[in-house]
């Protein structure tokens, strides 16, 4: 059976699922992480419920129905997990040499991004520089995943997406990022930063 960590590493090398109108159902790729990703014309259920229960709950007619509250909150139930934001996916692939901007590592910090980042990633690092905070770690099914915040007197001024492009420099492999659709700024900063989206994903938590 396909795994989400190979599947993710074929979205990495540009070869995303089939826009077949299709659905893809994989194991969890760890007790924490359960969900649905959207990509185009495909969804993909990770989960350890079981696949006959998961297909009995979406009609095949219905390309949205994975990220309808309906199945979501059958899905929630079942598990008893909470359902997360339905967040815009981004994934950009890594820049070489140091970022373009002096970046200091920290440890230790109890910023509100910083804890929601440990709850959801592992080997979170952390780095502040340009008036914000950027963190990267390893999130679902291994990939890097990172964020940031920029402290409100310097938004609007580029801050974030110098950030987002800091991250590219910082990690080996391709950077992935989750984005609140009505964010629009975020979405603006990563969009200009070299991030491409590939689809919207929801975890239950």
């Amino acid at each position: 059976m396909e795994s989400l960590t190979e599947l993710l590493a074929e979205v990495q090398h540009g070869r995303p699922p089939a826009a077949d109108g299709g659905v893809t159902i994989v194991p969890q790729p760890s007790p924490r992480d359960a969900g649905v990703i959207a990509f185009t014309a495909h969804t993909v259920v990770f989960t350890d419920l079981d696949p006959g229960w998961v297909r009995d709950r979406l009609p095949a007619d219905d390309l949205s129905a994975p990220l309808c509250p309906p199945f979501l909150q059958a899905m929630a139930g079942r598990t008893g997990r909470r359902i997360g934001n339905v967040d815009l996916l981004g994934m950009a692939p890594p820049l070489g040499g140091p970022p373009p901007v002096p970046l200091s590592e920290v440890t230790g910090s109890d910023h509100p991004r910083v804890a929601r980042a440990r709850r959801f990633r592992d080997a979170v690092r952390v780095w502040t520089g340009q008036g914000g905070l950027l963190a990267v770690g390893r999130g679902v099914a291994g990939r890097w995943e990172i964020a940031v915040e920029v402290e409100p007197g310097r938004r609007g001024r580029g801050a974030g997406r110098t950030l987002a492009t800091c991250a590219r420099h910082l990690v080996p492999e391709p950077v992935w990022t989750q984005v609140a659709p009505g964010n629009a700024a975020a979405v603006r900063a990563f969009l200009a930063a070299g991030y491409q989206p590939v689809g919207a994903e929801v975890l239950l938590a």
